[in-house]
């Protein structure tokens, strides 16, 4: 068993960051309350929380482990966002079955014995599973220069490595797809960002009390709204200018004309004898925010963030599931950052089937980073050391996957882009296939050094051209079999 984190003594003992007195419940389908109001509507302060979910041996549980609980539900229906005070009403099927509609947040005092409640209620029978409030942290260990000019020569040169200017004069991408970035949130006023963001949404729901002393909240963590604003943190911002920077002072966003829409997820906080503040963020919060972002109409979304399989308890679900399977079935491209370990692991969403999994190489020797995070989920690789990006107020250089995950994001929205244009539907398990096929190989003769980083290196101007090629064939057959049809009559 692993030693419990000094920093978060609440936690369980695999060490994960886990809000004290919180945890998640899902229940099975049709086992649901239907009368439990949503976090949103509860922050919002239009309906009060509810305080039973069965009036049976859940809240028995509850009452005997933490004296009773406040509950809310996780998620909001699609149908009725905007519907304030009602969001719990009218879930559909795909949020029925993924399980959206029937995950609640608890939150109980601090001192509650989280560990013994979970595992009782796991034992129910109307419980699918039951969790603590985990908190995902961002970056995994990524190193940033200080604000500077960024040298376009050298910026342009690493993007080279993965053929983006042909890219993006081959295609320039769609105005009406939205690429969604789920992380710190971003500086909406930033020069390279001008009139880029969609109006965004912010689902941090921190607490001072919900950290142990010496690690300090900073900014806006309290409360759910539509400003997801990052002062502290950058790393959202930094992710945003690789996708979708104007290009004045540094090479434009790979995405082109596609639009952005920023979701905060992770608040801001300074730990214990670290200088740089990081984004923390709740799975509900995280898991919320990801909805949120498919529901406004993302088709591709980049998550930066994730936590190591290892790091949870056995038997603990594995977080994310049910909202990567829910943006999976309505058509979503999801990318994520494989993690900054430098072992072999798994991170969570990285690892999962529907999500591309995104490693780092230097751009200099197109080898993969000593930090980056390898197996066999990994898709394929970018570039993740010196990235030249935004910062929140000028610009930086980036290190780590969490800046090599954005530019596979902005290669499958020109992938999605370009297949619209040319009226041809793809998946997000065909825009996988598109980027694997058309990665510039690993060197055949040392297959062995490369295991676990993926099919080799992004290469976005072959991709496009890998779509093109599957348009054509499919249209000749097309063609084709009209023919035959109009010869058989």
């Amino acid at each position: 068993m692993k030693p419990r984190n000094l920093s978060t003594p609440w936690a369980p003992a695999s060490g994960v960051y886990s809000l004290p007195g919180s945890m998640m419940l899902k229940l099975r389908l049709g086992e649901a309350p239907e009368h439990v109001p949503t976090q949103l509507d509860v922050r919002s302060r239009a309906v009060a929380p509810a305080t039973k979910i069965d009036g049976g041996v859940i809240d028995r549980l509850i009452r005997h482990y933490a004296n009773g609980a406040l509950v809310t539900r996780v998620h909001g229906a699609a149908a009725s966002l905007g519907k304030r005070g009602a969001l719990h009403c009218g879930f559909n099927d795909e949020e029925q079955i993924s399980g959206l509609s029937r995950t609640f947040r608890l939150d109980m005092d601090r001192g509650s014995a989280i560990e013994r409640l979970v595992a009782a209620l796991s034992e129910v029978s109307i419980v699918e599973h039951a969790s603590p409030n985990f908190i995902s942290r961002a970056p995994f260990s990524a190193v940033v220069s200080p604000p500077l000019a960024i040298d376009m020569q050298q910026a342009w040169e690493s993007r080279d490595a993965m053929y983006a200017r042909e890219a993006m004069a081959y295609e320039p991408g769609d105005p009406g797809l939205i690429v969604a970035i789920v992380d710190s949130g971003v500086s909406p006023h930033h020069p390279e960002m001008s009139k880029r963001f969609r109006s965004g949404f912010d689902t941090v729901q921190l607490g001072s009390s919900d950290f142990a002393p010496g690690v300090t909240l900073l900014g806006d963590v309290a409360q759910a709204d539509t400003k997801p604003i990052d002062k502290h943190v950058g790393h959202g911002m930094a992710c945003a200018g690789i996708i979708g920077a104007i290009g004045n002072g540094m090479p434009a966003g790979l995405a082109g004309d596609c639009a952005l829409l920023p979701i905060r997820v992770l608040g801001a906080a300074k730990l214990p004898a670290k200088t740089e503040a990081v984004g923390l963020g709740a799975i509900t919060d995280i898991d919320m925010g990801v909805k949120m972002a498919v529901d406004l109409g993302a088709r591709v979304i980049n998550m930066s963030f994730g936590t190591a399989d290892d790091a949870l308890e056995p038997g603990v679900p594995k977080p994310h599931a049910d909202v990567v399977s829910y943006a999976a079935a309505r058509g979503c491209v999801l990318v994520a950052a494989s993690g900054n370990s430098g072992k072999e692991e798994i991170y969570w969403p990285a690892a999962y089937e529907n999500v591309i999994a995104v490693g780092s190489i230097a751009a200099a020797d197109a080898k993969p980073s000593h930090f980056t995070t390898r197996g066999s989920h990994v898709a394929l690789c970018a570039v993740g050391e010196r990235v030249a990006t935004c910062s929140l107020d000028g610009y930086q250089l980036a290190t780590g996957t969490s800046f090599a995950a954005p530019f596979v994001a902005a290669a499958a929205a020109l992938i999605v882009s370009r297949a619209q244009r040319r009226s041809y539907p793809v998946s997000g398990s065909d825009v996988r296939r598109i980027l694997t096929e058309s990665a510039t190989p690993w060197p055949a003769s040392r297959q062995a050094d490369f295991s676990g980083y993926g099919a080799g290196i992004l290469n976005v101007a072959a991709a496009l051209a890998t779509l093109d090629q599957e348009i054509d064939r499919s249209q000749s057959a097309d063609t084709e079999l009209g023919v035959l049809e109009l010869n058989d009559d």
